[in-house]
């Protein structure tokens, strides 16, 4: 065998493995859908007429009554209109699609409801901050009223014991009165009695002046008297 013949067949050998790169680099993944027409007859087998041509999977349907032994189920559809399905085709569960829709319901739903409370979480932040200083604003205010309710009660002490001073004061001052007026009638009586006493001892000189004049000379013996003795 030549070389040249050799390469000629390697070539031809290359040539199919190629293809099949090529094919297999140009598929591409594809996924069955579930979605499937179910046929209904008149009669419990495949040999009866089909009255409706189409029920599409997830149509929901009424079972009659079941037929074990044909495997297959009379059913009431759409406006009360009745047939038979094949049983395998009827299952207790929604399809995957409807669930899948009801969740992707629930998901938007949910959001919507997140986005809700997102929003009404923001807005109870913005009222907290609000509250907060409110209570800030409060407690400032307190203080600044227990300050004032403390002066308030310190001037009201001092009050009450000026009060109470006052009222000793005019006690004290009533006392006075009192003994100033004992003090005033004492020396009232004082003055009366050295007045008696004055006019007493003036009438006492006066009578003693009487008698030293009057009475005193008669006693005296004269000297004619004792010129005739």
């Amino acid at each position: 065998m030549t070389p040249q013949k050799g390469m000629n067949r390697a070539l031809r050998c290359m040539v199919p493995l190629l293809l099949v790169l090529a094919s297999v680099a140009q598929a591409e993944t594809r996924y069955v859908d579930d979605v499937i027409y179910v046929p209904v007859r008149s009669g419990p087998s495949n040999e009866y007429r089909i009255i409706e041509s189409a029920l599409r999977s997830g149509t929901p349907v009424e079972v009659l009554e079941e037929d074990a032994e044909n495997d297959y189920s009379r059913v009431r559809f759409g406006d009360d209109e009745e047939g038979y399905i094949a049983t395998r085709f009827l299952s207790s569960e929604r399809i995957a699609e409807d669930r899948l829709q009801d969740v992707q319901q629930q998901l938007a739903s949910t959001e919507e409801e997140l986005s809700g409370a997102r929003s009404q979480l923001e807005e109870t932040r913005s009222e907290l901050e609000q509250v907060q200083q409110e209570k800030q604003s409060l407690e400032s205010e307190l203080n600044e009223t227990s300050d004032e309710l403390e002066r308030i009660r310190t001037i009201s002490e001092d009050a009450i014991n000026l009060e109470k001073r006052n009222r000793e004061l005019r006690e004290e001052r009533q006392e006075l009165r009192k003994e100033v007026e004992l003090l005033t009638n004492e020396n009232q009586r004082l003055e009366d009695s050295r007045e008696s006493s004055y006019l007493l001892t003036g009438g006492g000189l006066v009578i003693a002046g009487i008698f030293i004049a009057v009475i005193f000379p008669l006693l005296k013996p004269s000297r004619k008297s004792e010129n005739w003795a």
